[in-house]
């Protein structure tokens, strides 16, 4: 099976399942602790049912949206994924070229692997940059300046994780970010031959193995290999005062991820926030949050039409995004999906995953007779009462 013949995320899994080694793809897959959120984030959405118009003349159907005044082909963005850099060589430029080929934006995670400024001059599109928050936040105030002079249009805050997930596989499979070679992981790397000679050869080649090249030089200098999934930046003392100085800092627009109450919802909105994103981090942090689309209705309550509402977490299928965008969502985030995609063939497999929820996404509108994405509302949603 190549990424040429896959005809759903699960065909796109079982590729990168096969071309990575098992502790890297499993930071990329798996969830934290027991994995319930994870599995609960999907569970939720398959119980929601679509209703169906019929005889409602859907020939001609529209998707593309409009978000922070620019239109975008279709209503998902890519999310960061701090690993994409290690699915595929410079993967955050496969994976940004094949969001800006397809029209919607791409994220790029403060734990990337290549330059940002490298990154909008080989990418182009529309771009975000995510940003964790350091104790010494000047640093990564820093990042936030740099970000800026780059050209990133958007940023975003994430703001679930002050303290580091457990993640016991990422620990069992040692393997490490920056990436080095361990007598832990050297035979799982050994196994895969494909992957070490296109991604980590390459890599040696040109600049020398995987680190965090967006990470300021202080940190650069002191910076050790770490299991993945606790490199990640974190600061206990996080604050609503940390949103306001972003707002200070940052003139473009600003997003907030990892809402899961409405309440915060409304503090985001008064700490100058442009829109947020309802998120339980795909179920890696808190295993025992619930799932997004459940949350989403009262959320969009709460702050809709005064601020953009982005989501995810479990958006398997089109039909996924249909749903969440008839209770209220502005636009889907994409995660492990298009992770799978960049590994199964770099930016033509990133691509191809952007082209199956397009396809299905037009198919959904079709059976349930709605000409444009803008329509989609609540008397979409079957309830049994």
């Amino acid at each position: 099976m190549n990424y040429k013949t896959s005809y759903s995320i699960e065909d796109f899994r079982e590729i990168a399942k096969k071309r990575l080694p098992k502790g890297l793809f499993e930071f990329i897959d798996r969830g934290n602790d027991d994995e319930v959120a994870m599995v609960e984030n999907i569970k939720a959405l398959q119980s929601i049912k679509l209703v169906s118009r019929v005889l409602n003349n859907a020939t001609l159907r529209n998707q593309s949206i409009e978000l922070f005044g620019k239109k975008q082909q279709m209503p998902i963005a890519i999310g960061p994924t701090g690993s994409a850099g290690l699915t595929w060589f410079e993967g955050e430029i496969e994976l940004a070229k094949a969001a800006a080929a397809k029209g919607i934006p791409f994220t790029l995670a403060t734990s990337s692997m290549t330059p940002m400024e490298r990154v909008v001059k080989k990418a182009g599109g529309s771009l975000w940059f995510q940003l964790y928050m350091w104790p010494q936040r000047e640093l990564s105030h820093q990042l936030v300046r740099r970000a800026e002079r780059a050209g990133f249009d958007a940023l975003i805050f994430t703001v679930d994780t002050p303290v580091a997930p457990g993640r016991e596989y990422n620990l069992r499979n040692g393997f490490t970010i920056p990436f080095k070679f361990t007598s832990r992981n050297i035979v799982d790397v050994a196994l895969h031959p494909h992957w070490l000679f296109n991604v980590i050869g390459k890599y040696l080649i040109d600049s020398g193995l995987p680190r965090y090249a967006n990470f300021p030089d202080e940190l650069q200098s002191r910076i050790t290999a770490l299991p993945m999934g606790r490199s990640m930046a974190t600061n206990e003392s996080l604050h609503w005062e940390d949103v306001q100085q972003l707002r200070d800092l940052w003139p473009r627009k600003l997003i907030i991820k990892g809402i899961q109450h409405p309440e915060d919802a409304k503090l985001a909105l008064k700490y100058g926030a442009d829109a947020i994103i309802v998120s339980n981090h795909g179920g890696r942090v808190l295993d025992s949050a619930p799932a997004t689309i459940d949350i989403l209705p009262e959320i969009v309550h709460a702050v809709k039409g005064k601020m953009n509402i982005l989501i995810d977490g479990g958006f398997r299928r089109g039909s996924d995004v249909i749903k969440a965008l008839a209770l209220g969502a502005d636009a889907i985030l994409l995660g492990r999906p298009t992770l799978y995609g960049t590994a199964s063939g770099g930016q033509a497999g990133a691509e191809a995953v952007i082209e199956l929820y397009r396809r299905e996404i037009d198919r959904v509108l079709g059976l349930i007779g709605c000409h444009d994405v803008a329509d989609l509302g609540l008397d979409h949603i079957f309830s049994k009462n």
